[in-house]
């Protein structure tokens, strides 16, 4: 399984980005979805997740802010960030099943 990500840059406090992520190679169905994230010397967190009925779950410090979703058809996922915070600046991974990982796409947000 490869995972394709994409959308990362670099953005001003208050603005917005979107992540996708596209998957392909032996699929036969996916359930979970979603992003991780690390940010300069702190451990990897759980950024949001999404199940293939469209349940999803957030870190209590994106929420509201940010916005999972999914594209089954395309085997993609997305993430629509809003509101962004320098504290939000990581390397941000897509994953599937949390055992197949994106190479990681950096987002960098100035204060």
């Amino acid at each position: 399984v490869q995972l394709v990500e994409s959308g990362g840059g670099l953005v001003q406090a208050g603005g917005s980005l979107r992540l996708s992520c596209a998957a392909s190679g032996s699929i036969f169905r996916i359930n979970a979805m979603g992003w991780y994230r690390r940010a300069p010397g702190k451990q990897r967190e759980l950024v949001a997740v999404i199940t293939s009925g469209g349940s999803t779950r957030y870190a209590d410090s994106v929420k509201n802010r940010f916005t999972i979703s999914r594209d089954n058809a395309k085997n993609t996922v997305y993430l629509q960030m809003n509101s962004l915070k320098a504290e939000d600046t990581a390397v941000y991974y897509c994953t599937v099943e949390y055992e197949y990982w994106g190479q990681g796409t950096q987002v960098t947000v100035s204060s």
